[in-house]
């Protein structure tokens, strides 16, 4: 198993989601690797939890990492899952057609795994979490 590349590949995800043009429009600079003291005001995006499983082989380490990233909105957004799902497609998008650069390793795929919409814990919020796959060669 190797555990080797999960720093490169998170900040590579926190990098694409910062330079996207459309998610910006949505969500401004609200785009969060760790979250502050308190959970900003209207709608935002942060990165969350993070599975690695064994991807090596004989010729070389690899593994491949399920992440999460969310997007979440406050009480003031109790209307509706609009703008957190219009959000969600532009982090969905970023994503999948991002071409990231590791500082280690390589990154041969990046997948969609599956979203959750939800109300927020306090239930006046509204939160999508995306699942994506992403398998990361180390040779």
């Amino acid at each position: 198993m190797s555990y080797l590349a999960t720093a490169a590949l998170q900040a590579a995800v926190y990098r694409r989601l910062r330079e996207d043009g459309a998610l910006a429009a949505l969500v401004g600079d609200a785009i969060y690797d760790a979250m502050p003291v308190a959970a900003p005001a209207g709608l935002y995006v942060s990165l969350g939890p993070e599975e690695v499983r064994d991807a090596g082989d004989m010729t070389a380490g690899g593994a491949v990492h399920d992440f999460v990233v969310s997007v979440l909105s406050g009480a003031e957004a109790a209307g509706g899952f609009g703008a957190v799902k219009a959000a969600a497609v532009a982090v969905s998008e970023a994503l999948e057609a991002a071409d990231m650069a590791l500082d280690r390793g390589h990154l041969a795929g990046l997948w969609f795994l599956r979203a959750r919409a939800r109300r927020a814990e306090n239930g006046a919020g509204r939160r999508v979490d995306l699942t994506f796959r992403a398998r990361i060669d180390l040779g």
